[in-house]
């Protein structure tokens, strides 16, 4: 196989490294992004046919540009750079990096046993498709229901890989994480203790299927950027960078799409044969509905939350064109007035979030159509029990964030 040709993205503090290594890619080559301190040393290691510097780069270290490689600050006109000054091939896409990661994972993986971390998300879901088809029949997956996914999502993950050359295991830990959580209030607390559960419910299933020396988690490339290190200057750490597996003593880490942007690994899914719901299943808190029931947490407001986001979700995906990038409702722990079959009722409200983003880290409200919000409105009233009236949240972000909690 033809080594892949690769681009550096240099960062020196600009708010444009993933655009401009995005930029690239579209073109058909692949780029990598490191930080301003990367050495010359490591630098040569990576062999890159260009190097493109973004940020302020007036302090970039003089024997980057003795190297030979052609070095460019300018993003306005980066095909001729690359396709021209580096001499890029232009054929990286998702069926070479496929093709690749296949060939590695059984490189590396040989007739032995990998465990995987299956959250249901897009990410693990890609990441336990790709491992079947490259080592079909060496693959424990393991699902923990904590109990605060969507409606139907435990029931589609596990149909999804229904059939497939895979030990999937689906835990349901329901009420044991309703147990850890009960009467606590501050969201902070809820992730800590639901992330600290989950590590314990995995640890002991782990220990169930014996001796097995690789873990594989649905790691991408953002995840390892904005942890900082190597790749990038810290952003936000991720769990999933690191931790987990060196406290349960795997031999080695098996992350196959830690060079992939989160649209590139939604193609990958649906190259897999992945379905849809998964492929382009919107992003979710890893705490999942936990952190959408503002207050304390039991299993009816749990069930109140699940039966109108199933409404909000419905309704959207048939009714507003183009979809928004993220729509879901939460349950407030404001009560309300309201009447309903002739009697008071003194229940929460509902609170409807849908967004329109590029990159998640700006957004503003999606303008939903009055008449698709009054029958959002309308349907959570009269069919979800525990629900006095329905709002709708226009903040934008900032100043507001996405997530309620």
């Amino acid at each position: 196989m033809m080594k892949q040709q690769m681009v550096l993205v240099l960062d020196f503090g600009g708010a444009n490294r993933e655009l401009v290594a995005r930029q690239v890619r579209d073109l058909g080559v692949y780029s990598e992004i490191r930080p301003s301190r990367f050495s010359v040393e490591k630098i040569k290691e990576l062999a890159p046919i260009g190097i493109i510097l973004t940020g302020d780069a007036g302090n970039c270290d003089p024997e980057i540009r003795k190297l030979g490689i052609p070095v460019t600050d300018k993003h306005d006109d980066l095909q001729n750079f690359v396709m021209g000054e580096c001499k890029a091939r232009g054929d990286y896409d998702v069926d070479s990096y496929l093709e690749q990661k296949v060939a590695e994972i059984r490189q590396a993986v040989g007739s032995q046993r990998v465990l995987l971390a299956l959250s249901g998300g897009v990410d693990s879901s890609v990441c336990a498709s790709l491992l079947v088809k490259a080592i079909p029949g060496q693959i424990n997956a393991i699902f923990v229901d904590h109990g605060f996914m969507r409606h139907g999502e435990p029931e589609a993950i596990a149909k999804a890989f229904e059939g497939q050359d895979i030990n999937f295991v689906s835990i349901d830990a329901e009420s044991r994480f309703l147990a850890k959580v009960a009467g606590v209030t501050d969201p902070e607390q809820k992730r800590k203790i639901i992330g600290h559960e989950f590590i314990a419910v995995f640890e002991e299933e782990a220990k169930k299927l014996g001796d097995i020396p690789f873990f594989a988690q649905g790691t991408i490339y953002p995840d390892i950027v904005e942890s900082g290190g190597d790749y990038g200057n810290l952003v936000k750490s991720h769990h999933n960078v690191g931790g987990l597996p060196e406290k349960l003593g795997f031999e080695k880490v098996i992350e196959p799409l830690a060079g992939l942007f989160k649209d590139e690994v939604r193609k990958l899914g649906a190259k897999l044969g992945l379905p849809e719901a998964i492929v382009n299943r919107q992003p979710f808190p890893g705490p999942g509905l936990a952190v959408r029931v503002i207050g304390d947490l039991t299993k009816q407001k749990l069930d109140t939350l699940r039966a109108a986001d199933h409404i909000v979700t419905g309704e959207i995906e048939a009714n507003v064109k183009p979809v928004p990038q993220q729509y879901f409702c939460v349950l407030t722990n404001t009560p309300s007035v309201g009447i309903k079959n002739h009697t008071r009722i003194y229940d929460p409200v509902i609170a409807v979030r849908a967004i329109n983003t590029q990159d998640f880290m700006t957004a503003t409200y999606c303008p939903i159509p009055h008449e698709v919000l009054a029958k959002i409105a309308n349907r959570i009233v009269a069919e979800v029990d525990g629900v006095s009236r329905v709002v709708y949240d226009i903040t934008s972000k900032p100043p507001g964030t996405v997530e309620w909690e």
